[in-house]
């Protein structure tokens, strides 16, 4: 799927005044507006949410290479004033490099509405999002309101399964890596995610495991790679195929259903497209993980960061005085969905920990309470 040229809006500044007795309250939200590349599956970052007890002040810095405008608040009333409305014949486009402040009072109205551009076919090329009025806090709505992700879990509820996956923040194709042929490429795999492990394949290639957080390993070779939550491996790839596209693949583990993202490796002097289907891998096998988890193994003969070798660090000559085996699990303490450690639950005190222990702080935490 081809990339979409759209105008992003990125917020760079979000600021509430007080209150004062002559005046609403503002809301002062400043846009950086520029062209750029999005890809399906995308976060959004043009949405945002006022109260509608405040007025909305919208600071747009200009950054295009061409007149725009793009203040049409659609729906939006324009109360005791009609020059904030931004359609062209209200007030002038913005020019390249300078700014405009729009600032538009919602104080009667709630609910859903969006933005666009108004000029040179600026909204077909994506510079549109959404705006939310809230109703005010004291005043009920006619329906359950929506939850977000913490009152999710303190509901008691699990978090919800999610959408898709993304590949350096892209969704389907949206990530193309064009190699040499004969040549070898190093890639760097993060897990950023939240609740699922993955795992990644090159369609036809080999993944020869080199280094896993800061240290070098055993160099094994593999066709499929599990990275769980937090883990961060690095690979070499040798496009040593017959020039053409193929798939890389990551796809979740231990989930009903299955989600899958690929991206392209595309060769330089490619002759075709890849060959469906992707390459499948492993879902709910246990065994398999633990065991490609096994056998990985420290590099002993490698330099690390500094240049004696990593097996040289004498940590084995260390007496062990106490050995401590971390269990996690999941579970409702108090009506709550909560996640744990040895069956304790992190929750945040009002003093940090670490200013706790250096400033000797009673009643902060308690000394060999670790179960």
């Amino acid at each position: 799927m081809e990339k979409c040229r759209i105008i992003a809006y990125v917020i760079t500044l979000l600021s509430l005044l007080c209150s004062s007795a002559a005046d609403d309250p503002y809301r002062f939200i400043t846009w950086n507006v520029t062209y750029g590349d999005i890809w399906p599956l995308g976060i959004s970052s043009s949405r945002q949410s006022s109260s509608s007890a405040l007025d909305l002040g919208l600071s747009i810095e200009m950054l295009l290479v061409s007149p725009f405008i793009d203040g049409f608040w659609n729906g939006l009333l324009q109360r005791r004033n009609s020059w904030e409305d931004g359609v062209y014949g209200t007030n002038c486009p913005i020019p390249p490099g300078s700014n405009f402040t729009y600032i538009l009072q919602v104080k009667d109205q709630i609910g859903s509405y969006f933005y666009f551009p108004s000029l040179a076919f600026h909204k077909a090329a994506g510079g549109f999002g959404g705006i939310r009025i809230l109703s005010r806090p004291l005043i009920p709505v006619p329906f359950d309101p929506q939850l977000d992700l913490k009152s999710t879990l303190d509901n008691g509820q699990m978090l919800p399964f999610p959408d898709g996956l993304l590949i350096n923040g892209r969704g389907q194709y949206g990530n193309t890596f064009t190699v040499d042929q004969g040549k070898t490429y190093r890639f760097r795999i993060s897990n950023v995610g939240l609740m699922n492990c993955v795992n990644v394949r090159f369609q036809g290639h080999k993944m020869l495991l080199v280094e896993v957080e800061g240290s070098h390993t055993l160099q094994n070779t593999y066709s499929a790679l599990d990275v769980c939550l937090g883990q961060s491996y690095s690979v070499l790839v040798t496009a040593d195929q017959p020039p053409s596209d193929y798939y890389i693949v990551t796809s979740t583990r231990f989930t009903n259903p299955v989600l899958t993202m690929t991206a392209i490796l595309h060769y330089s002097n490619s002759a075709g497209r890849p060959i469906d289907p992707p390459p499948g891998g492993p879902t709910i096998e246990i065994d398999w993980s633990l065991n490609q988890a096994r056998s990985i193994r420290w590099n002993l003969t490698a330099s690390g960061p500094r240049p004696n070798p990593q097996g040289s660090y004498h940590y084995g000559l260390i007496n062990t005085s106490r050995t401590i085996r971390l269990a996690n699990s999941a579970g409702s303490i108090n009506g709550k969905q909560r996640y744990a450690v040895n069956s304790v639950s992190f929750n945040s005190a009002d003093t940090p920990l670490k200013l706790a222990d250096y400033y000797k702080i009673g009643g902060v935490f308690s000394l060999g309470s670790i179960p």
